[in-house]
């Protein structure tokens, strides 16, 4: 089954104002805007981790380094989607995942702009899928080479700590694939912790979703400032944890920001969790940072797991905490089962072997402020 990468990102309302507006005020707004960090208890947990020595691989549409958040902290891998860049499109959605996991702010002590999760992070770039709207998406070569299993290989061969891809299935194609199973197997062989979102349809056709339900990779789901699930959010039984998704501030392009939501965000949060802990403890191991991740949750369900809320709200401190007990000398650590992940249907991996998964890039974007350059009005 034929396949093309076909990324959801929707941008309905543009909000501007009639003066100018100095950059410096843009980025207090943006940093009062990031009502996670609260949520997350990170300026707590950056006294004990900001994910210094941690490479975080982001598979996604393109990550733009030249964004002032995100200077120095960008390396560019490889383009896997056989399709050329368009300009004003590249890049979109992947700058905005990579500024909530390792954004670094600007300004007088970066205290303007976005931070992210792990600030101390390095991001590793590959692109594996096309923007929402791009028109050369329609030029794209089906199946775009199997990007998304070449992109986890790739990751893991790189020295990526982390594997954070905010990408879901769409187009009607919403089987695994045994490429991308396999790819994700290697990785975690490799050391690599691999985080993915858990899909936008949770109010519709809550249809399981790749690459979360691979087994290994840890699906995350989103929730509100309430830290109520999102009617958006996809409820399954391989979702580990839920994170902030909604009224989200992100950079996006080379000086703008982004106000979106969905569980794209929410998994990028979580994989700077997971880089948080990689660096606090750098021979953890993928499913002992995910156990540390699920045990670390707040608001967990009575009866301990759901659907909707997996194992509770991530909670950067706590995970921390409960990474530093599984780490200790005398610690009893729990041990894997087959999967930590349900999997693919037996049916499907056969079907599906010489295709590629259609990736969703999950942001539902809601408003976007741009801020021009020189002084320009904010449109």
């Amino acid at each position: 089954m034929n396949r093309v990468l076909v990324p959801l990102l929707m941008a309905t309302l543009v909000v501007g104002v009639a003066a100018p507006v100095a950059s410096d005020d843009v980025g207090e707004v943006v940093r009062a805007g990031q009502w996670q960090l609260g949520a997350l208890r990170l300026p707590e947990a950056w006294r004990e981790s900001k994910g210094a020595g941690v490479l975080v691989a982001v598979l996604d549409t393109g990550v733009n380094g030249r964004h002032q958040d995100l200077a120095g902290v960008v390396s560019q891998g490889p383009d896997l989607t056989g399709a050329a860049r368009s300009a004003g499109l590249w890049g979109r959605h992947g700058t905005a995942m990579a500024s909530l996991i390792a954004g670094r702010g600007h300004g007088d002590g970066h205290k303007g702009g976005v931070i992210g999760v792990a600030p101390a992070a390095k991001v590793l770039s590959i692109r594996v899928t096309l923007e929402n709207g791009d028109p050369l998406r329609a030029q794209q070569r089906s199946g775009g080479g199997n990007a998304l299993a070449k992109g986890i290989r790739y990751a893991a061969d790189h020295g990526a700590d982390v594997i954070s891809m905010s990408l879901g299935g769409g187009s009607g194609a919403w089987e695994g694939s045994a490429d991308e199973e396999e790819a994700v197997q290697y990785a975690i062989g490799k050391g690599a912790v691999l985080v993915a979102s858990s899909g936008n349809d949770g109010d519709a056709g809550n249809r399981k979703n790749f690459p979360a339900a691979y087994p290994g990779v840890i699906a995350v789901g989103a929730v509100d400032r309430r830290l109520r699930v999102a009617r958006f959010s996809n409820r399954q039984d391989y979702l580990s944890v839920v994170a902030p998704g909604t009224e989200i501030v992100t950079a996006d392009g080379d000086d703008a920001y982004v106000v979106g939501e969905g569980t794209s965000s929410a998994a990028a949060m979580v994989a700077g969790i997971a880089a948080l802990i990689k660096s606090a403890h750098p021979g953890m191991s993928p499913y002992h940072v995910r156990t540390a991740i699920e045990l670390g949750a707040r608001k967990r369900p009575a009866a301990g797991y759901s659907r909707a809320y997996g194992h509770g709200v991530a909670n950067a401190l706590l995970a921390l905490r409960a990474a530093d007990r599984l780490d200790a000398p005398a610690a009893p650590l729990p041990r894997p089962g087959p999967y930590f992940g349900a999997g693919p249907e037996p049916s499907s991996r056969a079907h599906v072997v010489a295709g590629l998964l259609a990736l969703v890039a999950v942001m539902s974007v809601r408003v976007v402020m741009t801020r021009q350059r020189r002084g320009r009005d904010l449109t």
